[in-house]
């Protein structure tokens, strides 16, 4: 049996809508709204949980944020060019901003880089008197997108001297841009525990006041390839410095696209097998997971460098090969892959585990990859998440009713590819078991996931 490929448009949910729906007011029974807004009010509800609940796809769209394409597009670019930096010059750049990464930057067949913070939004609770993470979040820059006082501070860095200044709004952007996504989880979270009768989601936000950014780059095979030409010239500096045996360097072809790495050979245009994913299947742990829409780069098949023959990321952005995200749900009742399309300027917003238990199932997780386009191979994709997380020590309590979920979506499946990716997935109850904390589920999702806790596959 053939896995049908469908494309999702997610329900848009209008910014203006959500800071409505989540107003003190709104929430309360004593609303001063006429009848025909209430009615309009309650509409939106009814669609927000019926696009996160177990009838729909586990995520919607947030449209018509103000000011926030701009931090995108000055943002998710700096994915890229962080990647294919030398490593020595990467990790002072990160180091200066407060970035780390949870990924090998050093292992030349990634197929992702993920540059990460863990974002502490202090005091959160000014959500909810009305003032917004933009609020709390302005910063002194100018037309070209550079933080004047960072541009002082770092002036005579060397570091950003050699990367003309591109980087110096790394960390401040990197934080607007996570502070405001946050926003948006904790309003979706007040507006789905009105509906639950409950407070859960919301309390498990305040309680932990903190969410993990990342920052990804999804590579091409031609990012690929140009790693590995750095790291041999490199090696050709060292031998010919230390006048060393050219036998003991392994030449890499310039050709090289390691054909036999699955993860980074050509793909069909709505790939479903393993081999063909950026990122493999699996199902996030936290609360919400917020996405800015990803952006594509088309780079030269002919390299640039600097004086210090450093690569130059020479790519410029381009609409989406096939015009979807390549995000894509499966949805085992009706035997299909779902690949998600979104505007450019809009941001996901998808349920986590957390989330599901909290809300008894009301909210459900769904399961997801990110699968590479066909024949593109100088095409690469760049994101920016925000993983909103429930505190460590919040203990996860599943009902009943919500063990066997695992169980039910094997049953609901007779294709046989679907029942593979199915079995690659840890069930949700040998990772939770009775009484965990939230760090204690985390520690062995992540286990179970990645065995020795690499984000292998740029989750």
């Amino acid at each position: 049996m053939v896995v049908e490929i469908e494309i999702l448009k997610p329900y848009a949910l209008n910014y203006s809508d959500l800071i409505i729906l989540s107003s003190p007011s709104s929430c309360s029974s004593s609303s001063s709204s006429s009848e025909e807004q209430m009615l309009q009010l309650n509409s939106i509800r009814g669609k927000i949980m019926e696009a996160l609940g177990p009838s729909g796809p586990g995520l919607l769209s947030i449209t018509g944020v103000p000011n926030v394409n701009l931090l995108r597009k000055r943002l998710l670019p700096l994915a890229r060019k962080l990647s294919l930096l030398p490593n020595n010059v990467r990790a002072q750049i990160l180091k200066d901003h407060g970035l780390g990464s949870d990924v090998p930057l050093k292992n030349l067949d990634r197929v992702v880089s993920s540059f990460a913070q863990h974002l502490k939004l202090s005091p959160l609770h000014d959500l909810t008197s009305g003032r917004t993470a933009f609020d709390q979040c302005k910063h002194d820059i100018d037309e070209n997108g550079r933080n004047q006082i960072l541009h002082k501070k770092l002036g005579s860095n060397c570091v950003n001297e050699l990367e003309g200044f591109e980087f110096d709004i790394l960390g401040n952007t990197f934080k607007e841009l996570g502070f405001c996504m946050m926003e948006l989880g904790y309003r979706l979270a007040r507006i789905c525990d009105n509906v639950i009768n409950g407070r859960e989601l919301e309390d498990s936000i305040l309680e932990s006041c903190s969410a993990k950014g990342r920052l990804i780059h999804y590579h091409s095979t031609l990012d690929t390839r140009l790693l590995k030409k750095s790291a041999n010239m490199k090696m050709k500096k060292k031998k010919n410095a230390l006048k060393m045996s050219p036998s003991i360097f392994k030449e890499i072809p310039s050709e090289q696209t390691n054909s036999n790495n699955p993860l980074i050979s050509g793909v069909k245009h709505c790939p479903t097998s393993f081999s063909d994913l950026w990122q493999q299947w699996h199902y996030d742990y936290g609360i919400f997971t917020i996405l800015t829409s990803p952006m594509f780069l088309s780079s030269s098949v002919e390299p640039k460098y600097d004086m210090k023959r450093h690569f130059v990321s020479n790519a410029v952005e381009c609409s989406s090969p096939h015009g979807h995200t390549y995000l894509q749900l499966l949805d085992v009742s009706t035997n299909k892959v779902l690949v998600v399309e979104t505007d450019a300027e809009s941001f996901i917003v998808q349920v986590g585990e957390a989330a599901d238990i909290f809300s008894k199932g009301m909210l459900r997780s769904t399961l997801h990859s990110v699968c590479r386009p066909d024949g593109f191979e100088n095409i690469s994709r760049e994101n920016f998440v925000v993983f909103i997380q429930p505190a460590w020590g919040r203990v996860m309590n599943a009902p009943s009713e919500h063990d066997d979920r695992d169980n039910k979506s094997e049953s609901l499946s007779y294709n046989p590819l679907i029942q593979d990716i199915l079995k690659t997935v840890p069930s949700l109850t040998s990772r939770l078991k009775p009484g965990m904390t939230f760090g204690e589920f985390s520690k062995e999702t992540t286990k179970q996931y990645y065995g020795d806790g690499d984000m292998k596959s740029g989750r």
